[in-house]
């Protein structure tokens, strides 16, 4: 990073230090307001996929609309973020989602809304996804001095996690009483915050990125590394598993809650803000392990394979409340987990790409997951939806053990083995997205401008 502006020192003890930087303080009170609002349409659109429907098949789609171009295009979105000026992507893409907002509330108030415009629309949210993250996220570092990198991360991480428990519950109350449109309106309204937020802010007051250099046959090269170091292989294997069949919660969740447990739209918007409590509880519990493996990877999966069978036999809904609690939890483990063990593991020169390689993988059993998993709800009823998940998280928790047994199973300890669970959970606190997987915020952030080539300006902790 070039360094910026010269500031006047600042207390390390002062939790919101970051916040003294006039430019971070304005874009922390837009997103306060925008990512309450993305949150609220996140659900609406899923409740009215499924009010229009009735099938969780459609809600698998509906994850592949949203999901689908941050697969396909989040290379070149992370490219586009490290040429060309964070600020001014940020507020081209904001624009347009504002308008997809409001196209989304024009639908939504008609008596019968058009199901392949709600898809088309979804569509056009998921282009804004893949070329918003990555220029958000390394927008961040560019407002505050160095020493304030860590801090301003911190808090855009707990502004993500506040707005995961807030805008459901609040979309599910709106949805209720007022109906999809107002809740989209709402949504819509909320982008003039952080559009006028971007609007004030000062260029003199940015420090300005390195352009990173992109060369060809790099990421063919991370995967041919990858399969051929056991560490990594075996965590990635596991991700893909895990990821088709039991992260799928924005599917399963409103099937279950709906057809099983007798509630409606306020109890599934309820229970996925208490699956979202459950991953900050997860991860604070994880951020002091002092212990990394690919044995404790398998055992995560293993937990997150008991979690999600204990919430396939829940009867009622107040007993499902502290399961999901707990699958929140695991899921988070086995997330920071396998993404810290990649980041001891890598060779620094292959980090990054073997990091992306990981979101790839992940992401990209979404499209797979999504829909397969609504028709298992659909045909069989959405318990069997969450036992295929949690019998796809017990075959890659058991086949990881036995592999790692099998091999030279890597394990790290002590100081740098907490270094690297932080960072995991920096990287995942601003984006794990409970339903129906890790979002696109850690997904691009990682395949964006880091994903091809570590930038040789930053330390890299290694396990050798």
């Amino acid at each position: 990073m070039i360094p910026g502006p010269a500031t006047a020192p600042v207390d390390d003890n002062r939790m919101f230090r970051s916040l003294r930087s006039r430019n971070f303080r304005l874009f922390f009170g837009g997103q306060i307001i925008s990512q309450v609002g993305n949150w609220m349409t996140f659900v609406a659109m899923t409740l009215l996929i499924y009010k229009i429907t009735d099938s969780g098949f459609a809600i698998g789609l509906l994850a592949v609309a949203q999901f689908g171009p941050v697969l396909v295009f989040g290379p070149w979105a992370g490219l586009l973020a490290d040429r060309y000026p964070k600020r001014t992507i940020l507020l081209i893409v904001q624009s347009i989602a504002m308008a997809q907002s409001f196209a989304l509330a024009a639908l939504a108030f008609q008596a019968d809304p058009n199901i392949a415009a709600v898809f088309l629309v979804a569509l056009i949210g998921g282009f804004t996804t893949a070329f918003d993250n990555p220029a958000r996220r390394s927008f961040v570092t560019e407002m505050v001095p160095v020493a304030d990198i860590n801090n301003a991360v911190s808090l855009n991480s707990a502004l993500m996690t506040s707005s995961r428990m807030v805008g459901p519950v609040v979309a599910g109350v709106l949805v209720t009483t007022v109906g999809f449109g107002w809740a989209f309106l709402v949504d819509g309204l909320s982008y003039i915050a952080v559009i006028v937020a971007l609007a004030m802010m000062r260029n003199s007051e940015l420090r300005s990125s390195i352009v990173v250099t992109r060369a060809k046959g790099q990421v063919r090269a991370g995967m041919r590394y990858a399969r051929s170091v056991p560490e990594l292989w075996i965590p990635l294997v596991m991700m893909a598993i895990v990821g088709t069949l039991a992260f799928n919660f924005s599917t399963v969740l409103p099937l279950f809650v709906t057809r099983d447990l007798g509630g409606g739209d306020v109890l599934f918007t309820v229970l996925l803000a208490v699956v979202s409590l459950g991953s900050l509880v997860g991860a604070l519990a994880t951020a002091r392990r002092r212990s990394i493996s690919v044995r404790q990877v398998a055992v995560c999966s293993l937990a997150f394979s008991g979690a999600i069978g204990l919430l396939a036999l829940a009867p009622t809904f107040a007993l499902a409340v502290p399961v999901a609690i707990a699958m929140g939890g695991a899921s988070i483990a086995f997330m920071t987990a396998s993404t810290a063990i990649v980041q001891i593991r890598s060779d620094p020169q292959m980090r990054g790409r073997v990091l992306a390689l990981q979101s790839m993988v992940f992401l990209g059993s979404t499209p797979i997951g999504g829909p397969t998993i609504g028709w298992i709800c659909d045909t069989f009823g959405a318990r069997y939806g969450l036992a295929v998940g949690a019998a796809g998280a017990l075959g890659a928790g058991v086949w990881g053990l036995r592999r790692a047994a099998g091999s030279e199973a890597y394990s790290v300890k002590g100081e740098q083995a907490e270094a690297a669970l932080d960072d995991a959970i920096e990287e995942l606190a601003g984006g794990v997205d409970v339903a129906p997987h890790v979002t696109a915020e850690v997904l691009i952030d990682l395949a964006g401008p880091d994903a091809v080539d570590v930038p040789r300006d930053q330390p890299i902790r290694t396990g050798s």
